[in-house]
């Protein structure tokens, strides 16, 4: 289980992700912050396009970010949003390939943690890595 500390470490840094949302289509602003394996945390923020089937989400912002950074495995990620969602099925499948096991802590803009959670949890009998043989 991630520690109170660690969670204390990403909510802010998922918070300033958030701030930089581009989101002129929904208004729909999400921060969220990994963290590595290396014990370092990453940020990211969603990015609307108004084809919106390119938009990217911020959990997937932030595991891209990480990973360009050089890690190869994330341990948690924190979201902060609004009214306590939780990730969507593409990007509980880009979590998969990066860590079935996951945690999962959603946050309020105010840094209150409203849930936490496993990818297990949200993506049960996953297809990964695993799967393929690697």
């Amino acid at each position: 289980m991630i520690s109170e500390d660690t969670i204390g470490r990403m909510v802010p840094a998922a918070q300033a992700a958030r701030a930089n949302a581009y989101a002129p289509y929904s208004n729909y602003k999400v921060g969220a912050a990994v963290l590595g394996a290396s014990g370092k945390v990453y940020a990211g923020a969603n990015v609307e396009n108004a084809s919106f089937g390119l938009t990217n989400c911020a959990e997937r912002s932030a595991i891209f970010n990480a990973i360009s950074e050089g890690e190869e495995k994330i341990i948690a990620l924190v979201l902060v949003l609004e009214n306590g969602g939780v990730p969507c099925g593409a990007c509980r499948q880009v979590m998969n390939e990066f860590n079935p096991d996951l945690e999962i802590i959603v946050a309020d803009p105010d840094g209150k943690v409203a849930q936490q959670l496993t990818l297990v949890d949200l993506l049960p009998n996953a297809f990964g890595p695993k799967n393929l043989g690697k």
